[in-house]
């Protein structure tokens, strides 16, 4: 890692910007653009609540961020290592009281079935979802210093399938990875895109065996590498659609109608960059327009925010926001021990 990145504290402004912009869209979700200028005011205004609350986005990357720390103090970061600690973590969030923030279907039935220590997590997972779950949580892998290229995109997928058991599900979550890294990296964001799909090409017939198992025997698809290409080729659209978004979009108009509402994992990732590339310099920005969409609005507006945290560090976010926001303790612990 670069003395510029550990200098702009990329991990802390990371997960600061990712609560944020969950907070900012917990308000907006399921509202109509009309709806919600109605009710926030115009959106380049939008305030932060009070109180500035978080929804089970957060609380999941906080969970996958604990399971990592344990994981990796434990020696080498492998698919052994790190399933057990963060599989307790997620089974942990799922009987928290304080997971009451309407969390996604697919986490709760997985969640479940993984309390079940004797049930292998394959037999847990969602095969046939691939819903953003997967990939608003997934930062802290990014942002984890000192991983493989392999180790990277290994945890990032097993994370993802833990729970949601699709192929895109899993590329996507690789893919949001591997541009919260890029972007701690000073990669210029104008060529992240290009860079997001160079890396799909070159991973499209890539079945990290290793940390999935046999996952891709419980899809109706003949190999494991048609089962992951499948995933691949539908980010690959997804990126292509982003590609010509930034491109084109106007910035006063709502970003879901030209990527997806993000409530998939892939529209999920389109979306929420589509919000970052439209304000590079301007992130508080950025997350407002992210919060103000007509689709999953604060896992958009979190995913936005990662991004923009990685780029920027924490000096992105005001002071008046990051020390309200909920679990901000936890978050700059974290932030600080991979950025130190």
């Amino acid at each position: 890692m670069t003395a510029t990145t550990l200098a702009k504290r990329a991990a802390t402004g990371s997960l600061i910007g990712l609560a944020l912009g969950d907070a900012l869209g917990y308000p907006t979700e399921f509202n109509s653009v009309p709806a919600i200028l109605d009710k926030c005011g115009p959106w380049r205004q939008m305030a932060l609540p009070t109180p500035a609350k978080v929804t089970d986005d957060t609380q999941m990357t906080l969970a996958l961020a604990r399971g990592l720390r344990t994981a990796m103090d434990r020696g080498l970061l492998g698919p052994l290592r790190m399933e057990r600690p963060v599989r307790e973590e997620f089974v942990d969030w799922y009987q928290s009281p304080d997971n009451n923030r309407a969390p996604g279907r697919t986490c709760l039935v997985a969640c479940n079935l993984l309390k079940n220590e004797k049930r292998r997590w394959q037999e847990a997972s969602q095969i046939g979802s691939k819903g953003c779950g997967a990939n608003m949580r997934v930062a802290p892998v990014g942002l984890v210093r000192g991983l493989s290229d392999e180790q990277r995109a290994g945890a990032a997928q097993l994370q993802a399938a833990l729970t949601h058991g699709h192929p895109t599900a899993l590329a996507a979550a690789d893919l949001t990875a591997q541009a919260i890294w890029l972007l701690t990296q000073g990669v210029e964001p104008m060529g992240l895109v290009g860079r997001l799909r160079s890396y799909a090409y070159e991973n499209r017939h890539r079945y990290h065996s290793r940390w999935l198992g046999d996952l891709w025997t419980y899809s109706e698809d003949p190999t494991p590498e048609a089962y992951i290409t499948r995933g691949w080729d539908e980010c690959l659209a997804a990126l292509d659609q982003l590609r010509h978004a930034v491109r084109t979009v106007s910035p006063e108009s709502d970003p879901c109608m030209a990527t997806g509402g993000g409530w998939i994992a892939e529209e999920a990732l389109a979306t929420g960059l589509l919000c970052f590339l439209l304000f590079v310099d301007e992130p508080l920005t950025a997350l407002r327009r992210a919060a103000c969409t007509s689709g999953d609005s604060d896992s958009i507006a979190c995913l936005t925010g990662a991004f923009a945290g990685a780029y920027h560090g924490s000096d992105a976010w005001p002071t008046a926001w990051a020390d309200r926001i909920e679990y901000q303790g936890d978050l700059m612990s974290l932030g600080a021990l991979w950025d130190a």
